[in-house]
């Protein structure tokens, strides 16, 4: 199992503290250039004669540290005149973004990290990544085999600080124990949030302890990003058209938290996780019935005999809208062209369909590259991990890219706090939203 995939989905958010904070505005006041900076677009290859060492940081623990360690293993005895330098770089992925704005002051930072996706805009603009525009274009490259989401989420201001790492989006995982015990048909293609309510009552038995559906209400971005799917159904947007201000509080986004909070207060059907981290575990051991979740969930599904089943997200009036959180490796630019052409060449192996097929398919994350799917590797994969193949067709349902402008990290705390309000009945859901408006403005405005 990654470990940090918790941490990537159930705790993507980070600038909790001041400690945070300042380092992060320090990354900015020694940006070079400031806003929309990034580094020389480059696509020159690596002089076969130089003898370089690059840093790596790869986000991950356990198993999946490991895999990547023998990884870069295999690269570097296939070309030995790079040595790179693997680690996890934080004790969590989310204290990946607090290391590299030390390390921008410090010079420290690595040429490759592991970053979630809702950093791109903040490391484009420190003026220390890499422009890998020219890589992308080139037509042997395929980066139209990467999903829209990605790619989009890679580039910063019209320019590619990266390459996609992981792929996702939430969808409908059930499990089929508990359906058959509430004598309830499963998940449809066609459900609608009434239909997912409803299916969360009658699994509901307090007496027991068991609960239809969960929700984090930490206030993290675990919390945030489950809304903004039932906003954009509704017709909602999270960001005003010009992307410089609130617009979440609308009636569809009042609408979707007053649906959520009935759920928990009125119908007592949701279990209110306060730490991220419980509800994936009571999912495994029989105790919740639903769970909105994503593809880094199969590992422990299968590993634990779950019998479950996966179907794309409920729909409102036919819209079944999803949300992908694609995370990059980001490439930093240390003002030395053989050691930034050896983390773009080392970065293109690992994307490319060969390898990811080795890397994220083993770890139960969806394929990288269209191509992966017709591969015998892709095939065992989906007989490996059952309903798989429903995350993968559910890429096609994230039409929208999640924000990753500056200061969406505050933003989602302050929204990811009014739903933990809500749904613990502290504040009415307008009254919340609201709030986290008013907050967020000054937060996407750099106040």
């Amino acid at each position: 199992m990654t470990l940090y995939r918790y941490s990537h989905i159930a705790g993507r958010q980070l600038g909790r503290s001041a400690a945070v904070g300042i380092v992060v505005s320090a990354l900015f006041l020694t940006a070079c250039g400031g806003a929309g900076v990034t580094g020389k677009d480059t696509a020159a290859r690596l002089d076969p004669k130089a003898n370089v060492t690059i840093n790596w940081w790869t986000g991950q623990s356990s198993d999946a540290e490991n895999l990547l360690e023998k990884l870069a293993k295999e690269y570097t005895a296939a070309h030995p005149n790079i040595t790179i330098n693997t680690s996890s770089g934080a004790s969590t992925t989310d204290q990946l973004l607090n290391k590299l704005s030390a390390g921008f002051v410090s010079n420290t930072y690595p040429d490759i990290s592991y970053t979630f996706g809702s950093w791109a805009t903040q490391l484009g603009e420190s003026g220390r990544t890499q422009d890998i525009t020219a890589l992308t274009k080139a037509p042997s490259f395929g980066w139209d085999q990467f999903p829209a989401s990605a790619r989009a989420t890679a580039t910063v201001h019209g320019k590619v600080i990266g390459l996609p790492a992981v792929v996702d989006n939430l969808g409908l995982i059930y499990n089929k124990k508990l359906f058959d015990q509430a004598g309830l048909s499963y998940p449809t293609p066609e459900w609608s949030w009434d239909d997912f309510r409803a299916a969360a009552k009658k699994i509901t038995d307090s007496s027991k302890g068991i609960y239809g559906s969960a929700y984090s209400v930490s206030g993290s971005e675990d919390t945030t990003w489950h809304l903004w799917p039932m906003l954009w159904q509704r017709g909602g947007a999270v960001l005003s058209g010009d992307n410089t201000k609130p617009a979440f509080n609308s009636q569809a986004g009042v609408d979707a938290v007053t649906f959520l909070s009935d759920m928990a207060i009125k119908d007592k059907s949701v279990y209110l996780d306060q730490t991220d981290a419980k509800y994936g575990p009571l999912f495994l051991s029989g105790r919740v019935g639903m769970m909105i979740s994503g593809p880094w969930q199969l590992y422990d599904l299968n590993k634990n005999k779950v019998d479950y089943g996966i179907q794309k997200l409920p729909g409102f009036n036919g819209d079944h809208q999803t949300i992908s959180g694609p995370d990059l490796w980001t490439l930093f630019d240390h003002k030395d062209a053989n050691r930034a052409a050896a983390a773009r060449e080392f970065t293109t192996w690992l994307t490319s369909a060969a390898t990811d097929a080795r890397w994220s398919l083993v770890e139960g994350n969806l394929p990288l590259r269209t191509s992966e799917t017709t591969t015998t590797q892709y095939a065992a994969f989906v007989k490996q991990f059952p309903g798989v193949d429903v995350f993968v067709a559910n890429l096609a349902e994230a039409k929208q890219p999640r924000p990753t402008v500056p200061g969406y990290v505050e933003m989602s705390r302050y929204v990811g706090e009014a739903i933990a309000k809500a749904m613990q009945g502290a504040e009415s859901p307008k009254q919340a939203l609201d709030e986290a408006a008013k907050k967020s403005a000054g937060a996407l405005a750099g106040q």
